[in-house]
């Protein structure tokens, strides 16, 4: 009765705003009876843009005479690829007004586009019950033969209709399920929707009495509400919401859960009412437990990790039933915690944690998800059709036992891992289900808060160890659209949070999953909602954005100022690539490298990255091997597939792109080139474009490796010639992670590459089980070798690697003493860093006036690099310690001698003077003549106070 009486008042309000004659008759506008019911070979689209009330754009076709808005409130027009229905549907007469490719209004899709407009006004009343039905642009020629069809995007319109005013959608701070004044109250934007109910249940997921309460719609927000008791809170609810879907054309009636859902059942089918200030959902002391600061940002490092990797593998961990979990944080003496409290003891201040919150890829319930410590017996009930079982396998074997009786050297191990990866327990996240619930595959009870208390537990546990907390998020897509079963968005409001591409109306996956259009209002508002909540209510210190450059530069200023307010030394950095459908600019100005400089929202620096460890991160085979970078032997220390006769050049672009690096990779930083030319960071060039972008330190972190791509430790091996020992592979690792630690600007680190890490040449291991993500606390392997990497992302890699283990001949096997060698060399520049302001200058002026290169130009000493520090000279000294310092990176594996007047006045760093490197301790002096330093290191010289 409602929907009918919901079509009555739809048909009223169109009807007196467009023919006289349905004014009159107070009925739709019919179609000429003349139109054929079906006009077959014209091709449909979703080109059409409603952008405001007075504002459609559509393709313009020479023939085109006449243009109609046809509508059904029920979904009635039937649209094939090449064929419609119109089936008299009504249609709001349009009229052309002009071209705007000439005009302010043109854009990324502007080129052979019109503007057209309603020929009567629409109020905004009939423009909203519009937009609950089917519209269609129809083109027709003179003698009304269509021309062209088009469904239309209005994602724009909905915008200018629900988020322009003082009062409406954006300015509703409670969506969700909150509790206040002793009621539940539950809101949901919906402004498409027809109907929607919630549904509710209890915590065995029966109805409750009342099973279901119906929502109102507040037309001016097009915000659902409904009250409910007390009694609901910690309840289940789902919504139940009519609308027209566009992937069906049909009216459906969707179950989803709450796009602002704060817990949630195992497996994330049903949303809980909480609230998060309730002590049920406080671990002890979470309140006023103590967070550590930092007085700058340039203070910071960063320690990238996986929840799961930190602890599956932990043999040392006292309760086993929280390996991989958020419980394995707050052990006290298992290895993973004592690496990680000699790390921050060292210096290191923050944990940088890849995807926490709700996702979508694993299974929550451990009885369906297969472990490495499973029996056999368990995986062949899971998965009877696996190959293994049907064959003469153990059951009594665990899988991590199989994985084990593999030869290192076949891709046994790989096929097992790629047939069970479907139901193991990893992933590293990038796949968003509900953006503001932590995940509960990482819980040892996934179950409604439980996982939030662990959660909370996790995060305490971080800062009272002594550090700050960041959260790895992906607000540029969801993992699911459409009616897809784990599809939430677009369920409920179809064809406005996902960005379509502007001609065939599909969802944009250019980030590799269903794109998000954080441009449009409320998905930014949803993006600007969720952070506060962790950082208000979870105390994340920090936020690291994947694919940043696919978010609009003013959402990120936006929510950067909305995050400060709530914590003033929070930190916003990501991954400011420029590519896909809104590479330059094209529909926004983006939060990419370039457009950010200035702002203190960090960067990921590619440039001195790829410079320092070579090649390009999607090589594949031997340009793997070709792509030396200066810290594996580039030019100096030339592989078998370098030509006989190198030209230094790219050695030299590539130590001068380091240099920037160094310098904060500062646009405007000044530097002699490798042709004496005197020039500036931003002139020194990084394939088509330039390797200086930042204006501030803060705008630029700094790595040589992170989760992505192989690990630091196997991209050298793919590029070190055959012949090198082991001690010197290992020496170019420490050598490689010298560079961010020592450089400018915020160093990033991945986790375990100071301990040799390896994932077996696996460039991607995002699903790949903990066989190749294992990591080793105990510094007794690096898991290196221990089967070729899965066939879906390196089987082209094989014969390389192959090749590579027979003709290293073990040398790149490292053994314990090595990984804790490599370790304490790792901790003594963390101790380096921190332990002089000098290394974390805070502004571009500071760096320009106080940093400098030596063995620069056309004439220096090749695989070298020589920079100065100084506090000398300026009325504000900021180092208490040390005048000056002076760091040699010698790439070269000899040892080198770099000439300087008065080098007698420095010393060896009191670090390294008592470090464990003996090369350094013997082989490093300071003399009349200048300074010597052994190969493969990075040696850090002072001049006291």
């Amino acid at each position: 009765m409602q929907s009918s009486f919901f079509i009555l008042i739809v048909i009223f309000l169109l009807s007196a705003c467009s023919r006289d004659t349905a004014v009159e008759q107070n009925t739709p506008p019919k179609a000429k009876a003349s139109l054929p019911p079906i006009v077959a070979r014209v091709v449909t689209d979703y080109s059409a843009h409603w952008l405001s009330p007075n504002t459609l754009m559509v393709k313009k076709f020479p023939d085109a005479r006449t243009v109609r808005l046809h509508y059904s409130l029920n979904g009635e027009i039937e649209i094939g690829e090449k064929e419609i229905a119109l089936n008299n549907s009504p249609y709001l007469d349009l009229e052309e007004v002009f071209d705007p490719s000439s005009t302010e209004m043109s854009s990324s899709f502007a080129v052979g586009y019109t503007v057209v407009k309603p020929k009567r006004s629409i109020n905004s009343t009939a423009l909203k019950a519009l937009l609950k039905g089917q519209l269609v642009i129809i083109q027709f020629d003179d003698s009304e033969k269509i021309v062209s069809a088009s469904q239309v995007q209005y994602g724009k319109l909905i915008d200018v209709l629900y988020t322009l005013g003082d009062n409406d959608a954006d300015e509703i701070s409670d969506y969700g399920a909150t509790i206040s004044n002793n009621q539940v109250q539950f809101k949901l934007w919906a402004p498409t929707a027809r109907e929607v109910q919630v549904l509710l249940f209890d915590k065995d997921k029966k109805p409750l009495s009342p099973s279901s309460i119906n929502m109102q719609e507040d037309t001016i927000s097009g915000t659902w509400r409904a009250l409910g008791n007390i009694k609901l809170q910690n309840a289940y609810y789902q919504y139940k919401v009519t609308v027209y879907h566009p992937t069906t054309q049909a009216i459906e009636s969707v179950i989803t859960t709450d796009p602002y859902s704060l817990s949630l059942s195992t497996n994330s089918i049903y949303s809980q009412v909480v609230d998060l200030n309730h002590p049920a959902t406080k671990p002890t002391d979470w309140d006023n437990h103590t967070i550590p600061t930092i007085a700058n940002y340039e203070d910071s490092i960063f320690y990238e990790m996986h929840i799961r990797d930190f602890s599956a593998s932990d043999s040392s961990i006292s309760n086993s039933q929280v390996r991989g979990k958020y419980g394995a944080f707050s052990e006290k003496n298992s290895d993973g915690i004592k690496h990680l409290k000699r790390l921050q003891k060292a210096g290191l201040t923050h944990l940088h944690l890849l995807p926490t919150f709700d996702i979508a890829s694993i299974n929550e319930d451990p009885k369906q998800t297969i472990y490495p410590h499973d029996s056999l017996e368990k995986v062949c009930r899971l998965a009877p059709d696996n190959a293994i079982c049907q064959s003469d396998y153990k059951p009594n074997w665990t899988l991590q036992q199989l994985l084990q009786s593999y030869p290192t050297q076949s891709d046994y191990a790989q096929k097992t891992i790629e047939s069970l990866r479907a139901l193991d327990p990893y992933n590293w996240g990038y796949d968003p289900y509900h953006y503001t619930v932590p995940e509960g595959s990482y819980a040892r009870a996934p179950e409604g808060f439980s996982r939030i208390v662990e959660f909370r537990e996790m995060i305490k546990s971080i800062h009272t160890m002594g550090f700050r907390v960041i959260m790895d998020v992906v607000y540029n897509h969801t993992y699911a659209a459409h009616l897809e079963k784990q599809s939430v968005l677009d369920k409920i409001v179809p064809n406005y949070y996902h960005r379509l591409n502007t001609s065939t109306g599909k969802i944009e996956q250019s980030t590799c999953c269903d794109n998000t259009a954080t441009e449009n209002t409320m998905m930014g508002k949803l993006m600007m909602d969720s952070l506060a909540v962790w950082a208000r209510d979870y105390k994340i210190d920090g936020f690291r954005f994947d694919l940043m450059g696919h978010q609009p530069k003013a959402l990120m200023l936006a929510a950067y100022q909305r995050v400060k307010a709530l914590d003033p030394d929070n930190y916003f950095y990501g991954e400011g690539w420029n590519f896909g459908e809104v590479k330059d600019n094209a529909l926004f100005v983006q939060a990419t490298q370039y457009e950010l400089a200035g702002t203190q929202i960090g960067t990921f620096s590619d440039r001195s990255r790829d410079a320092i460890r070579g090649g390009a991160p999607f090589h594949e085979g031997s340009a793997i091997r070709q792509g030396q970078g200066i810290s594996n032997g580039l030019f100096v220390l030339p592989n078998d597939l370098q030509p006989p006769t190198q030209d230094p050049s790219h050695l030299l672009l590539s130590m001068d792109q380091v240099r920037i690096g160094l310098a904060g990779n500062l646009a405007n930083f000044p530097i002699k080139n490798s042709n004496n030319e005197q020039v500036s960071g931003k002139d020194i060039p990084y394939g088509d474009s330039v390797t200086g972008y930042a204006s501030d330190p803060a705008d630029t972190i700094s790595y040589v490796s992170k989760h992505d791509n192989q690990t630091l430790w196997d991209n050298n091996q793919y590029r070190i010639p055959y012949n090198t020992s082991t001690e010197d592979r290992v020496r170019m690792q420490n050598l490689a992670l010298a560079y961010p630690l020592l450089s400018q600007g915020i160093p990033f680190i991945h986790m375990g590459s100071e301990l040799l890490r390896s994932k077996s040449f696996l460039r991607d291991s995002y699903d790949y089980n903990d066989w190749f993500n294992r990591l080793d606390f105990s510094m007794k392997s690096n898991n290196y070798n221990v089967g070729l990497p899965p066939a879906a992302k390196d089987q082209k890699n094989w014969p390389l690697i192959l090749e590579l283990l027979e003709r290293n001949q073990g040398r790149d096997q490292v053994k314990p003493q090595h990984i804790r060698f490599a370790a304490s060399i790792f901790m003594e520049w963390l101790q380096i860093r921190s332990q002089s302001p000098l290394l974390r200058l805070t502004s571009e002026k500071e760096i320009i006036q106080r940093l400098r290169f030596h063995n620069t130009g056309k004439d220096q000493q090749l695989g070298l690099i020589a920079m100065e520090i100084s506090d000398v000279g300026f009325t504000d000294n900021i180092d208490s310690n040390y005048q000056k310092i002076f760091i040699i990176f010698n790439n070269n594996i000899n040892t080198q001698t770099f000439s300087y007047n008065n080098a007698e006045v420095f010393s060896l760093h009191p670090v390294q003077a008592k470090g464990a490197d003996t090369k350094v301790r013997t082989i490093a002096k300071v003399s009349t003549n200048g300074f010597t330093v052994p190969g493969l290191s990075a040696v850090v010289f002072v001049q006291a106070e």
